[in-house]
């Protein structure tokens, strides 16, 4: 893929504000709530501003630094009481500005993929990139690493895996690894209401199995929440209508989460379309730790491999019991995120799907994670035999550049944002040029997606082009 990178700099003088938060936030006051207040936030933002003045361009530096700024943002309506009004409005006012130097730092520094659109650097696209790198600073900060003996054991495993999937074929052949599942049995649906929306609560047994010899499947087989696949539904009564299988992202799966990103009132009522919203593995109610999503993308690494091959035996359950509810019923998939990962690869497996929207998609797992995993970790991982390239090699089993798209090209849509710094714009163009589709492209981040006008424009096309007409449907 041809891609520009920026010029490389020494120094990195937008630092120069942060520094000045931090000292600030240090120095300039004393007493316990000042400390606590301003104090913690401004030693994370000093130290983030240090990194990124004297080794810009590592992108962990920006995250935690908006992260800080975030937090320093927050507690500044406190800090009035702790040390007046105007001292907190300055140190406000100095988190603010660290906030926004991230953002830009962050955008300034990645790189320009052929095929991506240009960006368009502003303030709103500075706020909009912190935004992204502040909660990409939590996922970091609260992530687990694999130390010690478990990375020990991590790394013996994963030569272990890549020696089975190789032996077996299923390197070479993905598809003989992903059994087709049957249709789901005993199903349960519960009316329930949460948020102000009525819907269905629907589970099931997901029936997924690992091969034995793989290392850690007996463990994965274990986690007995996620063994239980669950969704939340939204259905009209009368005659059948289209469904939208909406496919949520990291850390989320929960009602509030999943109705935030997937608005029943624009897609239940306004386009007037029955609604699925399938639980991946390890969230919402299948979670196996304290947050939802914990270790999907954190924890021992080869987990990631067991987590999206359940996830697509599931989402394919999900369509044969869909498919078991009326006679040929018309089926779009919408994935966000992580979602746009699985509904990607979905489509390179699922038959008679009418349309596929990827939005905001992360594609290559292996070079998104490892981006950030410390330096340290980096060279005692690769010493002991698990470096970047067997990560890549171990997860093509489960990915969706391997196989081509079952969808035709005409009913495949991507919409991603050109200031992400989540997900960077080369995954998109990765699965664009695997699609032979374009890239429907806006000026905004990873979090902005609710607020832009574009993923409901390409929503609606997709939806045109299947000859679903929204009109039709809707009840508001």
């Amino acid at each position: 893929m041809s891609m520009q990178i920026a010029t490389p700099r020494q120094w990195e003088w937008l630092a120069a504000i942060p520094l000045l938060a931090g000292l600030y936030a240090l120095a300039s006051h004393q007493g316990f709530l000042w400390w606590l207040l301003a104090g913690v936030p401004g030693t994370l933002v000093l130290g983030s501003a240090v990194a990124l003045l004297l080794m810009p361009g590592d992108p962990r530096s920006t995250a935690y630094m908006s992260l800080a700024s975030v937090i320093g943002l927050v507690l500044s309506v406190p800090l009035i009481l702790a040390d007046g009004f105007g001292a907190a409005l300055v140190a406000a006012l100095l988190f603010a500005g660290s906030f926004l130097v991230a953002g830009r730092a962050g955008l300034r520094n990645e790189p320009v993929y052929e095929g991506a659109a240009d960006l368009h650097l502003d303030v709103r696209m500075d706020a909009k990139a912190a935004l992204d790198e502040a909660v990409l600073g939590y996922f970091l900060i609260s992530a687990s690493v694999p130390s010690g003996e478990l990375a020990q054991r991590m790394c013996d495993d994963a030569v272990k895996l890549e020696a089975l999937l190789d032996s077996n074929g299923w390197q070479q052949d993905p598809q003989s690894f992903h059994k087709d599942p049957p249709p789901p049995e005993r199903v349960q649906v519960v009316r329930q209401r949460r948020f102000g929306v009525d819907y269905e609560r629907v589970t099931f047994d997901s029936g997924f199995t690992l091969p034995p010899e793989l290392p850690g499947a007996q463990t994965w087989m274990g986690y007995e929440n996620n063994n239980r696949c669950s969704a939340n539904m939204l259905r009209h009564p009368g005659a059948p209508r289209p469904w939208l299988m909406c496919i949520h992202g990291y850390r989320m799966g929960e009602p509030w989460t999943d109705f935030g990103l997937f608005s029943p009132g624009y897609l239940h009522h306004h386009l007037g379309l029955n609604v699925l919203m399938p639980t991946l593995p390890l969230h919402g109610s299948r979670k196996i730790g304290l947050r939802t999503g914990d270790h999907f993308l954190d924890g021992d690494l080869l987990d990631l491999l067991y987590a999206e091959s359940q996830a697509l035996w599931d989402l394919r359950r999900w369509l044969h019991w869909l498919r078991t509810l009326e006679e040929r019923p018309a089926i779009g998939v919408y994935g966000i995120s992580l979602g746009g990962y699985n509904a990607s690869l979905l489509s390179t497996y699922a038959e008679g799907l009418d349309f596929v929207v990827a939005g905001i998609p992360i594609v290559d797992l292996a070079g998104g994670l490892w981006r950030f995993v410390p330096a340290m970790h980096q060279r005692y991982l690769s010493w002991r035999g698990l470096d970047q390239q067997r990560y890549y090699d171990i997860l093509r089993v489960v990915s969706p550049l391997r196989l081509p798209c079952k969808v035709e090209a005409k009913h495949r849509h991507i919409v991603a944002a050109i200031g992400d710094r989540i997900v960077a714009p080369r995954n998109p163009v990765l699965l664009s040029q695997h699609w032979d589709v374009p890239v429907t492209w806006y000026q905004g981040s990873h979090l902005s997606i609710r607020d832009q006008r574009e993923p409901r424009q390409v929503l609606e096309e997709a939806m045109s082009r299947a000859g679903w007409r929204s009109s039709a449907y809707a009840t508001v």
